[in-house]
């Protein structure tokens, strides 16, 4: 590849100072928020609207030069580190929430906007955009699509795949086609749920419909706290069994809580071996009806206490510790490294007695976060990277994770994305015919192989060579793509 060429191509089509080639420059896009990998870009492109998009990824079709969409940047599985051959398309520039339109209910953005600010630009119509992440004042639409981000509130309200209306892209070519309506369906394949949680694979959205909801006129919020893990274990499936669907159901353990407290000051019991914050919305009757059953299942459980948000400022501070418990875990570790598997509800107590089992094996500590009502786990794994061999250790410590995760039954991620991360862990979770059939997808969008190489779906080759799986015969049924 001629980079020279390349640069040049990449300064004709952007505006003046939207090509960043220098080594200081691309070096603040090494990594996402999964620092344990680092890569400078060849270059890094700054397009500012969908048709600057279009004309980056032809440049790069034309240079054969991997593309690598990035958002805000903070997400934690490697998805968007840079390809040391190829462009960092970074869509920070386009952040404009374009149309909220209030009486089909429904948000107009470009990839850059940041989560919260749909809600924020959506509040003076009474409504609010349900996908949450606990990042959400940082984490930007764009990457939130790219990983099929939830948040705090995805048990009732579901992933971000599940609040889409429709999506513009740039497809591997650099046309723009848009799938999906603003209508509840659409003749067609479903290209908006097959793009969503592609990680950026498929193609480059430039801009988003996002659903958008009525502001619930009734909220209330509970917190509880156990003594014992198991019984706050016991108390999350119980509610769920009782017919109630909650806004929200995060668990923490102590060290979280400890970890949270000292931080935020939310009035959470530092002596609680873990403490369940349960939400629920609708009309006033509703809530209250079920709020009660909520209180009579959590002390049923052997809830040692529980504190009732009385107001809205009582309940932010609630939400305020959990919302800030990654943060607050990097004030007692040098390191940490945040894994994320689902599992069924039922295995809650068994899986997280396994994790601490594991924990101890490797001569780590672990705090686990987690939204308990959906059985999304987030040990987060306390290490410091300049110990020799922690971060090796921390690694090792989350593929067992994710290794109890499958055997209990669950995934291998639930809302970070499989990035670089967990492309091992998907050979444990997937057979050959099934990831044959992703590189066929990926084929049909992208048949040169220049978008987000590397990432998300492993090779049948590297499951084959770190054990993964048994491939019979020795022989790749299906030719894989590019390799840059």
């Amino acid at each position: 590849m001629d980079t020279d060429a390349l640069f040049s191509d990449l300064r004709g089509a952007l505006p003046r100072g939207g090509v960043l080639t220098k080594p200081g420059e691309t070096s603040v896009y090494e990594t996402d928020g999964l620092t344990m990998f680092r890569q400078k870009p060849l270059a890094v492109a700054l397009p500012e609207n969908a048709e600057e998009v279009c004309a980056v990824v032809k440049i790069c079709r034309k240079h054969c030069a991997p593309i690598v969409a990035r958002g805000a940047g903070t997400g934690l599985s490697g998805g968007a580190l840079p390809h040391p051959a190829g462009v960092l398309l970074s869509l920070s520039k386009m952040r404009r929430v374009l149309e909220i339109d209030a009486k089909a209910m429904l948000a107009r953005v470009q990839p850059g906007v940041v989560n919260l600010a749909v809600s924020e630009a959506a509040a003076a119509h009474g409504l609010y955009y349900a996908p949450d992440p606990s990042s959400q004042r940082a984490c930007s639409i764009g990457g939130n699509i790219a990983e099929n981000a939830g948040g705090v509130h995805c048990l009732k309200y579901g992933l971000t795949v599940h609040n889409l209306a429709a999506l513009k892209f740039a497809t591997a070519d650099g046309n723009l086609v848009t799938v999906g309506a603003d209508a509840l369906d659409f003749p067609g394949y479903d290209l908006p749920a097959l793009l969503t949680g592609s990680e950026g694979m498929l193609g480059v959205v430039v801009e988003a419909a996002l659903r958008l909801l009525p502001l619930p006129p009734a909220v209330d919020t509970v917190l509880a706290a156990f003594a014992d893990i198991d019984d706050a274990a016991d108390a999350v499936a119980a509610i769920i069994a009782s017919g109630i669907v909650p806004a929200g159901l995060e668990m923490m353990d102590n060290p979280a809580v400890r970890a949270a407290e000292d931080f935020v000051r939310a009035g959470y019991p530092k002596d609680a071996a873990a403490i369940l914050i349960c939400e629920l919305d609708g009309h006033s009757e509703e809530v209250n009806a079920g709020m009660q059953k909520v209180r009579d299942i959590l002390q049923q459980c052997g809830a040692t206490s529980l504190v009732a948000a009385a107001n809205e400022t009582e309940r932010e501070k609630l939400w305020a510790g959990r919302k800030s418990a990654f943060g607050a875990v990097g004030r007692i570790s040098p390191d940490y490294y945040c894994v994320d598997g689902t599992i069924p509800r039922r295995k809650l107590g068994e899986v997280l007695k396994e994790i601490a089992r594991l924990a101890d094996a490797r001569g780590l500590k672990v705090a686990n976060v987690f939204h308990a009502g959906d059985g999304n786990l987030h040990p987060l794994i306390l290490y410091d990277a300049e110990t020799p061999g922690a971060t090796a250790r921390a690694e090792a410590l989350g593929n067992d994770i994710l290794r109890a995760c499958l055997q209990a039954g669950g995934t291998v991620t639930g809302e970070h994305g499989v990035g670089v991360e967990k492309l091992d862990a998907m050979c444990g979770q997937f057979s050959p015919p099934e990831l044959s059939q992703f590189f066929r997808v990926k084929a049909a969008f992208d048949p040169q192989g220049i978008l987000n190489p590397g990432k998300a779906v492993p090779t049948l080759a590297r499951c084959a060579e770190t054990g993964g799986m048994h491939i019979r015969g020795g022989k790749l049924p299906h030719p894989e793509l590019p390799r840059f």
